[in-house]
């Protein structure tokens, strides 16, 4: 929006000039309310305070006011897609402890939290038995990616491919692979728990089909690539899902050491 001509602004700011300064603040507050701007309405009195005892200039003042409704607006917006993306439970890179875990690299961890294999629309799959940190870092590093902007979504393999077989019976199908198509990062954890049949196999692959090459996708399985034929029973559909999930791809194995029940046994020992 281009700048308001002088003869506009100047004359409101004349007739404001007389406010008292209980009439200014009330002021504030009351077009802080018309505006949106409820970071500077809740700051304001501290900023004054913080204004006169460093002697900011009133640009100064001005930049404090506006980058702190900025900045609670970044963080209002990371919960909400941290939320969005519908993680069952809350898990951070930083409690993810590489210790225990040796058969995962902390480097290249870090390296993913970044998020350029997001951006390249790459895939990531970890591949490891049950307790070995899968969904911990699977969560992680699409909390992390959420915090950074892109937009995120987490699934079960058999949830997804559930709610793929009812849109397909309601008719619903391309809207529902549409919309897992639009996140920038997908996650679908416990892959290859569960046999899927044919048509749940192939409604899967669309929608690996419709995010290839263009949307990021990271999975977690409990089977190396080789025993997917028992989750995939066509060997061709098998072949065609694995290549979509690896061209290109990160693998990161994480092992058959079970973290998870160590820790259990030493807390009970």
């Amino acid at each position: 929006m281009p700048n308001a001509p002088a003869s506009t602004i100047t004359p409101t700011l004349r007739r404001r000039r007389g406010l008292t300064e209980e009439a200014a603040l009330a002021a504030v507050d009351q077009a802080c309310r018309r505006l949106r701007l409820p970071t500077i309405r809740g700051v304001l009195d501290e900023a004054i305070g913080v204004a006169k005892k460093e002697q900011l200039s009133y640009p100064g003042f001005l930049a404090e006011l506006l980058l702190a409704e900025v900045d609670d607006r970044d963080r209002r917006s990371s919960v909400r897609r941290v939320k969005a993306a519908q993680f069952p439970r809350a898990k951070w890179l930083g409690d993810f402890d590489f210790e225990a875990n040796p058969a995962i690299e902390a480097a290249t961890i870090h390296q993913l939290s970044k998020g350029d294999w997001i951006r390249k629309g790459e895939p990531l799959c970890l591949i490891g038995d049950s307790g070995t940190g899968k969904s911990h870092l699977l969560i992680g590093l699409g909390t992390a990616a959420a915090e950074q902007g892109f937009r995120v979504r987490y699934t079960l393999a058999t949830r997804l491919v559930n709610e793929l077989v009812e849109a397909a019976d309601d008719k619903l199908l391309a809207k529902t692979i549409a919309r897992y198509g639009r996140v920038d990062l997908l996650i679908i954890d416990e892959l290859g728990y569960m046999e899927l049949d044919r048509r749940g196999a192939e409604l899967l692959f669309q929608v690996l089909t419709e995010r290839e090459e263009k949307n990021s996708i990271a999975i977690a399985s409990n089977q190396s690539f080789s025993g997917w034929t028992d989750t995939f029973t066509d060997p061709r559909l098998c072949a065609a899902i694995v290549d979509r999930l690896t061209y290109h791809g990160t693998i990161i194995e994480t092992g058959t050491t079970s973290y998870r029940l160590a820790h259990a046994r030493q807390s009970t020992s």
